[in-house]
């Protein structure tokens, strides 16, 4: 294995020209040998020569010695000119392989923030290391969030679990005991518990392709209402005007009724989050493209910058970590959302004119079959 694996690109190279030219020669060699002295021979007596004659045989002999030459020479040409090129090819392809495979040590060691610079070595070569950097920055983006995750969970599961268990103690050593409001306090930390596990397993599913959702046509309008009328509360009780607008035009969606409103609910609780006292949410539906549906959430808000918009879909991410842990967001929310929609066939995106300057959140879902042919 080790000698197999030995052979650089230099003595590929040359092998495989050596190839080509061993191959020409052979044939050159076979016709000058065999096909080269009857047609010569034959061309002496129609030019005279008398069979057997000596100008005859020294003829041919000078043809066979100039072929041998010919031959000879070529050979050595061919061989010289094949280590030349191969030695250039192989130099001028090393440096960029070298340059990749030191790259793919480095991220196989932890640096996800390796890249190629531009080879220059052809564009197969530059596609390769376009391919890299590419595949890196995937590899950098999917670390971090990894270990945001892991942070932000071990946050989220500190809380109630730390809660939890000084109440256990205490219940244990007699400094408390159970009474209502001891009660209320550990079932709140293990429903939030809960959530946080089936909001995982939410997005989990979803994003794996094995939620199971249970369709029916829906009117826009009922759909609105039943998301808007679970959380007006919320939104009186901060300040917050929640309007709805159906649109005439929006027609009927096919969604599973419960994904769907969760998605609208989630979408409605990040808004009211990020939306002070005096602001306003608005919920309202569209029909923007043919075949398609846009249900589109928008707030006056604290709108999002430029450079955490690529990223607010993705687990647990934070633009502001502190802000948002005291609203009380968990950070999956959105990638929930994401993830449902896409459930659909759908596409969720956000657009923001900058902090201070609200978002807005719009759900690309198709018109059902029915709808779309009949106009």
């Amino acid at each position: 294995m080790s000698r197999r694996h030995g052979h650089g690109l230099a003595s590929r190279f040359l092998a495989a020209q050596l190839l080509v030219v061993a191959v020409s020669l052979l044939v050159a060699l076979v016709v000058a040998v065999v096909a080269g002295p009857p047609i010569f021979h034959t061309h002496l007596l129609m030019a005279g020569r008398s069979e057997g004659s000596a100008a005859l045989l020294h003829a041919e002999q000078a043809y066979r010695d100039a072929n041998l030459i010919v031959v000879a020479v070529a050979v050595g040409t061919a061989l010289v000119c094949a280590l030349l090129i191969s030695a250039w090819f192989a130099r001028r392809i090393r440096r960029p392989l070298g340059q990749l495979s030191t790259a793919a040590l480095a991220m196989a060691g932890g640096s996800y923030d390796t890249r190629v610079p531009p080879l220059e070595a052809g564009t197969e070569v530059d596609a390769v290391a376009g391919a890299f950097n590419t595949m890196a920055s995937r590899l950098e983006r999917t670390e971090t969030t990894r270990r945001r995750m892991l942070s932000d969970l071990a946050h989220e599961l500190r809380t109630p679990v730390s809660v939890l268990t000084v109440y256990v103690d205490a219940l244990q050593d007699g400094v408390t005991s159970w009474d209502g409001p001891t009660a209320e306090l550990m079932s709140g930390q293990l429903r939030r518990l809960g959530w946080l596990v089936e909001d995982i397993g939410d997005v989990s599913r979803a994003q794996e392709g094995h939620l199971a959702l249970d369709r029916t046509v829906q009117s826009v309008q009922d759909l609105f209402g039943e998301v808007a009328e679970a959380h007006r509360g919320a939104f009186t009780a901060k300040g917050v005007a929640l309007e709805v607008d159906a649109g005439d035009g929006a027609g009927p969606v096919e969604v599973d009724r419960q994904r769907m409103g969760q998605v609208l609910g989630n979408l409605l609780t990040n808004a009211l989050r990020h939306t002070p006292p005096g602001g306003a949410v608005t919920l309202r539906g569209a029909t923007h493209r043919p075949g398609r549906l846009a249900l589109v959430v928008a707030d006056t808000g604290e709108g999002i910058s430029a450079e955490h918009l690529p990223q607010i879909f993705e687990r647990f991410y934070r633009g502001d970590t502190a802000r948002d842990r005291d609203h009380g967001g968990s950070g999956i929310g959105l990638a929930i959302a994401r993830a449902l929609v896409e459930a659909h066939g759908g596409t969720l995106n956000a657009v923001s004119a900058g902090p201070g300057r609200g978002a807005v959140f719009t759900v690309d879902l198709p018109r059902p079959r029915t709808h779309t042919a009949g106009g």
